[in-house]
């Protein structure tokens, strides 16, 4: 038996990547699969119903035809958001898992960036993973179970260049994972996000990285390696994880701290800006957090 048997997901964003490799594994534990993809380019153009339904494909013949369903909708349109989740009950009879992993980019140094290109990834990341989840919080509520997977980024974690909207978007997907967890802990239902390191189409279009270092991260970051977690966040097994942010990079995870209080100071006469300059600046700014980037943070080698 697998650690999934006679659960339910819908992965979004699945027709690729991360996506379709957490599709591929949930079903090879024992899920059955909503397969949402809206087969749009990286910059979110363009439908093609091909990808979700070549997913499909992979997971009936490695489980068995009726594993898998495809759905075409956007996670930006909040009816289609309902539609993933009725296609879950339709078709598999209940919801179990939600994978909100959709995702597009539109990369642009701030001073450049258009109220477009900021409106387009907030719509799919943040508003994509709401409607989602909130399609399918009431079935989750009604059985007193259910997980929720967010994919977020280091891009919102640690920061990227280029990726005011992008980051904004990731980090509020933090923000909303985390609440989540808060209000649905009363019904078992569970809440976590994941911070990848993986090669995929979206990655391919960072600028500055040459073809022999993409073919290198492609062998050190794959995205089976965050499906595996993908999938363990789902089972039972999983129960005490909640509010939780992980990383996964290569056969490395991560677990992320969550912001805190890690110097406090109090003046009984308050505070002004002299005083502020005088005595807290000083005794504060080596605890300040530098402005590094992901690969300063992982000098390292993933192993």
């Amino acid at each position: 038996m697998g650690m999934l048997d006679g659960k339910v997901a819908v992965v979004t964003g699945a027709g690729g990547g991360i996506g379709r490799a957490a599709a591929i594994a949930l079903a090879a534990n024992g899920a059955r699969v909503v397969v949402n993809d809206v087969g749009a380019s990286v910059t979110g153009e363009g439908h093609d119903a091909g990808p979700a339904q070549r997913v499909v494909q992979e997971i009936a013949q490695a489980n068995g035809v009726g594993r898998a369903v495809a759905n075409t909708g956007s996670v930006a349109i909040w009816e289609d958001a309902q539609r993933m989740v009725q296609d879950a009950i339709d078709h598999f009879g209940r919801i179990d898992i939600v994978v909100n992993n959709a995702g597009i980019l539109r990369d642009r140094m701030f001073h450049y960036m258009s109220v477009e290109e900021w409106d387009a990834v907030i719509k799919v990341h943040l508003y994509g993973s709401f409607y989602v989840s909130r399609a399918a919080v009431a079935h989750f509520r009604k059985q007193e179970s259910g997980s929720f997977i967010h994919i977020s980024s280091t891009s919102g974690l640690i920061g990227g260049v280029g990726q005011v909207n992008y980051g904004a978007a990731k980090m509020g997907i933090v923000g909303l994972s985390r609440n989540i967890a808060m209000d649905m802990q009363r019904y078992n239902v569970r809440s976590n996000c994941i911070g990848p390191h993986a090669f995929s189409r979206m990655i391919e279009t960072v600028p500055g990285q040459t073809e022999a270092q993409l073919q290198a991260r492609a062998a050190k970051t794959r995205p089976d390696h965050i499906a595996q977690l993908i999938a363990f966040l789902g089972t039972d097994a999983a129960a005490g994880v909640s509010g939780q942010i992980l990383g996964v990079r290569g056969n490395e995870i991560y677990l992320y701290n969550q912001p805190r209080p890690i110097r406090i100071m109090a003046r009984t006469a308050g505070w002004t800006p002299e005083t502020l300059a005088e005595h807290w600046l000083p005794a504060v700014k080596n605890n300040f957090t530098p402005l590094e980037r992901t690969r300063d943070v992982y000098p390292w080698d993933p192993v």
